[in-house]
């Protein structure tokens, strides 16, 4: 069994290429806004979309010393822009974002799709019009590389493999499951009673952060001394990313060595960030990243994620199926009913945990035409107050 996987290796041009990497980009952005404006006026003037492959005979009119396969990747990011844009105008979820012309802050990195690069050693890597660039290659990219990327950063410069067929390492782990219910307070219980500290990275550096940013305001624009505050800003939000990346990997991966089927919600984070109480703490937490990082990991073990509906599942006791009012406030969950009581979010961790074995149990039936109702999901979400009951 195989995959796409992306090796990310931090790489030290020296000054001589620093300034030939950022020339480049700078060529890039400046035909980036041109092909953009090319194919904006022609729509304006004759009613013509200029596809791909018409912004690739336009890119022929700049001669700047820049590698044809980097100068054609150009021309597929406009279109693909165009594309991402007409499919949110056809689905109409809130707004489409027309594309927009890039300056140097938001254009950095270089993306060569088949050629233009290769390995000298393995301290060594050849990028064309470039030349050899130091790389710490702590591990060599399986499979098939299609396309590589240079991309410019606060700390520094990193190369990025893009690679097919990238074999999946099997992982044996006992075949039981866990509900995961994620939070503020914690920033996940598990079914099995496990509390997972919330580390709050950005709010832990706000101090550090709102200093920087204090000295980055008083600088003036353009300046030397602007930059270099602009640079302490950006690496702060840099390291405060790279642990968050850090504790979510660690995280997940110690999960699905221990649990082959994982529960969890399937949260509208979106629209739980519009509340302006809890957007900056939802943020920090990033749970769509840990989601998506369980998602792909449970591969390795063979395994399943399951995400079922949230509706009811503070509310709901997970012993009796009983359902009654929990405001957010109370973090003791007591029911009226069985008398039942427990911390909120275990309870909820383990109404997730039943109702995720609920479904993997409606699927299976389905499969052997045992049963026929409609999407499992849906069914987890009429029924996620009375799984109990009926169990």
């Amino acid at each position: 069994m195989s995959t796409q996987m992306n090796f990310r290796y931090r790489i030290y041009p020296s000054q001589k290429q620093i300034v030939k990497l950022n020339k480049t980009i700078s060529d890039c952005c400046f035909i980036y806004n041109k092909l953009l404006e090319s194919k904006i006026n022609a729509y304006k003037k004759d009613k013509t979309s200029l596809s791909q492959f018409d912004l690739n005979k336009l890119v022929k009119e700049f001669d700047v010393p820049v590698h044809s396969q980097v100068l054609q990747n150009i021309s597929k990011r406009i279109n693909d822009s165009f594309n991402h844009f007409f499919r949110r105008v056809k689905e109409k979820k809130g707004k489409a974002g027309f594309p927009r012309f890039k300056n140097l802050n938001i254009y950095k990195s270089l993306t060569f799709p088949q050629s233009g690069f290769k390995f000298v050693s393995d301290k060594r890597l050849f990028i064309s019009k470039i030349g050899n660039i130091p790389i710490v290659l702590h591990r060599v990219p399986k499979g098939k590389i299609k396309t590589f990327c240079i991309k410019r950063t606060a700390i520094g410069w990193f190369a990025i493999f893009s690679c097919e067929d990238v074999p999946i390492e099997r992982i044996e782990v006992p075949d039981n499951h866990i509900g995961i219910d994620v939070g503020i307070e914690s920033f996940a219980v598990l079914s099995n009673g496990t509390k997972i500290e919330n580390p709050k990275f950005l709010i832990k550096s706000e101090k550090k952060l709102a200093k920087f940013q204090r000295r980055l305001s008083r600088k003036k624009k353009g300046s030397s001394n602007r930059g270099r505050a602009r640079f302490k800003v950006a690496g702060l939000h840099q390291r405060i990313f790279n642990q968050r990346q850090d504790f979510l990997h660690k995280t997940s991966f110690t999960i699905i060595k221990q649990f082959k089927i994982i529960s969890v919600e399937k949260l509208a984070i979106k629209n739980m960030v519009k509340n302006h109480y809890l957007a900056k703490s939802i943020n920090d937490a990033s749970w769509g990243c840990f989601v998506q990082m369980l998602s792909y990991k449970v591969e390795k073990t063979g395994g399943q994620l399951v995400r079922v509906s949230p509706r009811n599942t503070s509310r709901t006791c997970s012993q009796c199926g009983n359902i009654q009012d929990m405001p957010l406030a109370d973090r003791e969950f007591k029911c009226l009913k069985c008398g039942f009581a427990c911390h909120r979010d275990l309870n909820a961790s383990i109404v997730i945990d039943t109702a995720g074995q609920a479904e993997i149990s409606s699927s299976e039936e389905n499969a052997c035409g045992l049963d026929v109702r409609p999407s499992s999901l849906k069914a987890v979400e009429v029924e996620a107050g009375t799984i109990n009951k009926s169990a």
